[in-house]
Order: C-alpha cells, then sequence, then structure tokens
C-alpha cells in the first residue's frame, strides 16, 4: 500500500480547510477527531482512501458538509440530513430556546405546532427539552416529512409523556383538525425575497429552493402564519418565526396589525435580530 495513504498525508495534500477535511476523512474511516490525531500515520484501506477523495471532489465543487455526510447537529442533536431538507443551522436554536422558555409557565402536556418543519429539528428539539409538551410538525414535501420522521423516531425517548411527535402534510394550518388549538407555533419559513444574489451562492445552491425563498417579497409566507394564527392558538398563546437579518422591523408591523400583544424581536449570537413574535390575547 503506498505510503502517502495515511490521514497525515491526505490532510496535508487536501485543498479543503482542515477542519472540512477532517470531517469528510472521519466520515468514511468511522473514526474520531482524536483517533484522526494518534492514528495519523496508520495506512488507510484504500477504498475509505477512494471515499475520502470522493468527498472532498464533491465538497470542493460547493456541496454542503452536512449533506456529503448525512447529518448536522443542532440543539446538540445529531440531525439526518439530506437534500430535500433545510440544513439546520446554529441561529434557529435561538426559536427552540424561545419556544422551551415560552413552555416554562405552561401547564403540563402544553400543545405545539412547528410549521414548515423541515428536518424536524426545532420540533425534535422542543419535544426533546419538554418531554411532556404535545408537538405537531406540518410541512409541505412530504419527502422532508420522512426525513423529520426518522428524526423524531431516533432522537426521541419512544415512552416520552407527551407522546410522539404528530406528523401531518400539510401547507401550514391547511390539514390540521379544526380543533387543534396550540399554546406555541413556531415557524422557519422560506423567508429569502425572490432575486436575492444569496440562493445562487454557497450551500444555499443545494437546499430545497421551497424551503429558502417564497419566491415573492420574503414575507409572503411569515403573513400567511400570521393570519391564520389566531384561530390556532389558546388565549394568551404565542406566535414566534424565523426571519431575515433586515426583516424584523416588517414582521413586528404585520404581527401589530394583526392584533398580537407583547410583540418584540430576539438577537442571535451575532447581535441581529434573528426571531419575532407575540402573545395572542385571545
Amino acid at each position: 500500500m503506498n505510503t502517502a495513504d495515511t490521514v497525515a498525508t491526505l490532510l496535508r495534500a487536501s485543498p479543503l480547510p482542515a477542519l472540512e477535511a477532517r470531517i469528510l476523512l472521519g466520515h468514511p474511516l468511522g473514526w474520531r477527531r482524536t483517533e484522526l490525531i494518534t492514528r495519523a500515520d496508520d495506512a488507510l484501506d484504500p477504498l475509505n482512501v477512494a471515499a475520502f477523495r470522493e468527498l472532498e471532489a464533491r465538497r470542493v465543487a460547493g456541496e454542503p458538509i452536512a449533506q456529503l455526510i448525512g447529518s448536522r447537529e443542532f440543539f446538540g442533536l445529531d440531525f439526518e440530513v439530506t437534500r430535500d431538507v433545510l440544513i439546520p443551522r446554529p441561529e434557529t436554536e435561538l426559536l427552540v430556546e424561545t419556544a422551551v422558555y415560552a413552555l416554562e409557565v405552561r401547564a403540563a402536556r402544553a400543545r405545539v405546532l412547528d410549521l414548515g418543519t423541515g428536518t424536524g429539528a426545532i420540533a425534535v428539539s422542543i419535544a426533546w427539552s419538554r418531554p411532556d409538551a404535545r408537538v405537531w410538525a406540518v410541512d409541505r414535501s412530504t419527502e422532508a416529512l420522512a426525513v423529520a420522521a426518522r428524526n423524531a423516531i431516533r432522537l426521541l425517548e419512544p415512552k416520552r409523556p407527551g407522546g410522539g411527535v404528530q406528523f401531518a402534510h400539510s401547507d401550514w394550518y391547511g390539514a390540521l383538525d379544526a380543533s387543534l388549538t396550540f399554546d406555541v407555533i413556531v415557524s422557519n419559513p422560506p423567508y429569502i425575497a425572490s432575486g436575492d444574489p444569496h440562493l445562487s451562492q454557497g450551500d444555499l445552491r443545494f437546499e430545497p429552493r421551497g424551503a429558502l425563498t417564497d419566491d415573492a417579497d420574503g414575507l409572503s409566507a411569515i403573513r400567511a402564519i400570521v393570519a391564520g394564527a389566531p384561530s390556532r392558538l389558546a388565549p394568551n398563546g404565542v406566535l414566534w418565526m424565523e426571519h431575515g437579518y433586515d426583516q424584523a422591523e416588517a414582521v413586528r408591523a404585520i404581527l401589530s396589525e394583526q392584533g398580537f400583544a407583547d410583540v418584540r424581536s430576539e438577537c442571535d449570537l451575532a447581535g441581529i435580530e434573528r426571531i419575532s413574535g407575540g402573545r395572542w390575547p385571545g
């Protein structure tokens, strides 16, 4: 076997940033970061070397790391990722944290709805944090729902007090039973405006367009969610949504015009107003 086929030589020769190269090399090997260090001079199986080089080439071409290895960590949990779903991002953890905080003042078995669930990252993270909460999640993509359901089965206790996450194929509220109301509604909807140059850059090129943009002004999905929320929220229930870096003022206005109280935005770790929400007075 060629002595070049070692962790050390492959990483040195890789055109990728060191962290990305280590992640991709560790994937076919099944090795953790510590093993890549302690076994850096071990001769590697040619099949694993070939698998790494294929992943490396695809990453050089722009494919997201999460799609290449099939997973992404979010809220301390490891979520399956495919090309059918939006890749969970750290800034969205703020939405989960805010929802969990809102549940602290709710009675046991409070109801939560996640609109446009994708990987299920938001719904599953809330369910994991609050085992007593009853959680519903909807998406208009059957492929995304399949990914979300697998994540829920793998990551949640089968006998959690609130039961399993209930998934529904729905465009926002449409397929939900008319009698269902919720204490907390959350959503990370498509909010990138049509024509935004970011849609043709970086990881976004490989993610489902419908999860990124409304093909309009970036606010149409948010308007629909806000308009439908009053009939779906219990008295004093709350709605929180993620939005773009420059949309907070517009989203607050939409909420206020609909009659929400205590409307405000929260900043992510970068100081950007990342989510906005309010309370439905009922």
